[in-house]
């Protein structure tokens, strides 16, 4: 428990949120407490009064208490104050509010507005016997004290969650962009590192080959042996430095460029010949014959598998084959194994492979890549001669897009508040809580204007049967009334009299209405004395 104080208060003192919650709740106490507190505070004072004063400022202070937590019980506990002190009226709308604001649902607040209607319908109608223009006067309080100012919070809360859809909406679209911004970024470090590695590693492992051909002459002085070794392990530190750049710039899993080779294979082939290596090809005349992402392809499988075999086995005899099978065309490079065994150097990281594995499954290809049993290498690809295009460079469409690393989740809007962070939203469903949260303030908005006034149709057309039943006197037979006539001959008088007006002191006077809708107001007034009609007057215009 100490702890828990400890971590609420902040180490032993208010924090800046309990003390912003502190305040409000106490200006709220004193706002609906001066009412109370005024009229009990007037003379004359009595002891009743003085303990019903001090009852419902306990009460209003419980009500106060559990405001933030509970507020509809605060709400109901307003309501149910006024029982004890008519003021309370000045504090139920404020509380009303105040529940409409707090309340993540409506179901709550409207099961207890129910509830004190049928309870105050009871209470007064059945235990109290108070008549119909009590029961409608105090509903009319519950609607316009009540269940309007409920309404006005609910609103302005779905106006809030609008606002804060809005702006997680603005977020996410710029988490999108920068989204989107990053793919393109690492697709061209990707792309600009695929472009290195195929032309500089190409060039570099020739160069090295160049070198160890030179390094192993026999017509050629040691010194001058010595310095190709020591440019053939310069060539190969130089390349292991260009593959860690190229580590550096490549985005795991990102998709290889395909940008088109400027020479066909039998360049290729000519080109790594005339660098010394002993390779050889063998193409079927339909094999030229063959799409341009076809051909790209196929030059990138036999450029990658020369420069393994450059860098790897140097010395080492090369097959290069191509074949047509149908609607597939088959390439395979075979190297033997070195002669001398593999030149020191960094060993292979597969990098390349794993990039060349790639351009050609986007081709709608498959690579085959492994040591032989007797110690050679073979690369074999497969490509379909028709089949889909080539994904471009900017990459796959349906690639997902990523979230900005240096973002961090913030909770949604009226969810978890423990501190657990939730994934950002993506724009579709930003928008989607966009569309629901204007949704919701339309429906509070015409609820705000419309239920009150339909409520109030609603409770009129109940109080007015109830109040006018027997009681209508109409223009034509007051008109037809004589003064004298004893009242017991009076034709069309209704069966029962309204409740006497507030202040009217006339003694042996009936009031009966017109009808007028939807209060029902004593319009007519007959005196009798002594069983005879003596006067009859309108009060009501």
């Amino acid at each position: 428990m100490e702890s828990w104080w400890a971590a609420r208060m902040g180490g032993g003192r208010w924090s800046r949120a309990d003390q912003r919650r502190l305040a409000g709740d106490a200006a709220l106490w004193l706002v609906t407490a001066a009412p109370i507190g005024y009229a009990g505070v007037t003379p004359p004072h009595s002891g009743r009064d003085t303990m019903l004063t001090v009852c419902a400022l306990l009460v209003l202070t419980a009500a106060v208490g559990v405001s933030r937590r509970w507020p509809v019980a605060a709400l109901v506990m307003a309501v149910l104050g006024s029982l004890l002190n008519g003021n309370f009226l000045f504090a139920i709308p404020v509380f009303s509010y105040l529940a409409g604001r707090r309340s993540a649902t409506a179901t709550p607040a409207a099961v207890a507005f129910v509830a004190l209607a049928a309870g105050g319908t009871v209470l007064n109608l059945g235990l109290l016997g108070a008549g119909a223009a009590t029961w409608f006067l105090l509903a009319s309080v519950l609607l316009f004290a009540g269940v309007f100012p409920w309404l006005v919070g609910r609103y302005r809360r779905q106006q809030h969650e609008l606002i804060e859809a809005g702006r997680w909406h603005a977020e996410a679209l710029v988490r999108e962009e920068r989204g989107a911004a990053e793919r393109i970024r690492l697709r061209e470090r990707a792309r600009i590192a695929q472009e290195m590695h195929d032309s500089l590693g190409h060039d570099l492992s020739l160069i090295a080959l160049r070198a160890a051909a030179l390094e192993v002459a026999a017509d050629l002085d040691q010194r001058h042996r010595a310095a190709a070794g020591e440019l053939r392990a310069s060539v190969a530190t130089a390349t292991e430095r260009l593959h860690e750049i190229i580590g550096l710039l490549r985005e795991e899993g990102g998709a290889s460029s395909t940008r088109p080779a400027e020479e066909s294979v039998a360049e290729l082939v000519d080109g790594a010949r005339e660098a010394g290596m002993a390779v050889r090809l063998a193409a079927t005349p339909d094999a030229a014959e063959l799409p341009a992402r076809v051909r790209h392809a196929a030059h990138r499988v036999v450029r990658e598998a020369l420069t393994n075999a450059a860098r790897y086995a140097p010395g080492a005899a090369v097959d290069v084959r191509l074949a047509r099978a149908g609607d597939r065309i088959e390439v395979a490079v075979v190297n033997a194994p070195p002669p001398a065994g593999p030149l020191p150097g960094p060993p292979s990281h597969g990098s390349g492979l794993l990039a060349l594995a790639e351009r050609v499954r986007l081709a709608g290809g498959s690579l085959d890549a492994g040591p032989r049993p007797d110690g050679g290498f073979v690369v074999r690809a497969g490509l379909p001669v028709t089949g889909p295009v080539a994904v471009d460079s900017t990459g796959p469409a349906d690639e997902p897009a990523r979230v900005d690393p240096g973002r961090a989740a913030r909770p949604a809007a009226g969810g978890d508040r423990t501190g657990r962070a939730e994934p950002p939203e993506r724009p579709a469903e930003a928008e989607r809580r966009l569309r629901d949260a204007r949704r919701r303030v339309r429906r509070s908005l015409l609820a705000a204007l419309g239920a009150p006034v339909g409520l109030a149709l609603v409770l009129s057309l109940v109080y007015y049967p109830v109040a006018t039943a027997g009681t209508v006197l109409d223009q034509a037979t007051f008109d037809a009334m004589r003064v004298g006539t004893v009242r017991a001959e009076l034709t069309g008088l209704p069966r029962r009299q309204l409740d006497r007006p507030a202040g009217a002191g006339t003694a042996g006077c009936e009031y009966y209405t017109d009808g007028n809708f939807p209060l029902a107001q004593p319009t007519w007034r007959l005196c009798f004395a002594d069983g005879r009609l003596v006067s009859k007057e309108r009060i009501n215009q």
